[in-house]
């Protein structure tokens, strides 16, 4: 997780494409210029081993986005896949539904 937050800070589409499943991986990633990730607060986590596989990561990153300060907070799915773990898909906190 915090090296995909890296990744979004400065802007490594390479590495972000290679950690996200192929089943849920966009084509590219639009970057908006007006956008600087500050800061990753890492909330909580479940599974993550590799017997199952699978595990989720809360988080709350913080960002400014044209002089104004803003959130993303998220429940983030990876799995194993080809012996390394990828972004699945995630839960956006402000979305109905939202489960920590």
């Amino acid at each position: 997780m915090r090296s995909r937050f890296s990744a979004f800070a400065v802007q490594d589409e390479a590495y972000l494409l290679r950690s996200w499943h192929p089943r849920t991986r966009p084509p590219g990633i639009d970057f908006d210029p007006a956008t600087r990730w500050l800061r990753l607060d890492v909330l909580g986590s479940t599974g993550g081993s590799p017997l199952t596989g699978e595990g989720t990561v809360e988080f709350r990153a913080h960002y400014t986005e044209r002089g104004h300060a803003g959130e993303l907070h998220e429940n983030s799915r990876f799995v194993l896949h080809d012996r390394a773990w990828v972004y699945l898909d995630g839960i956006v906190g402000d979305q109905p539904g939202f489960s920590a």
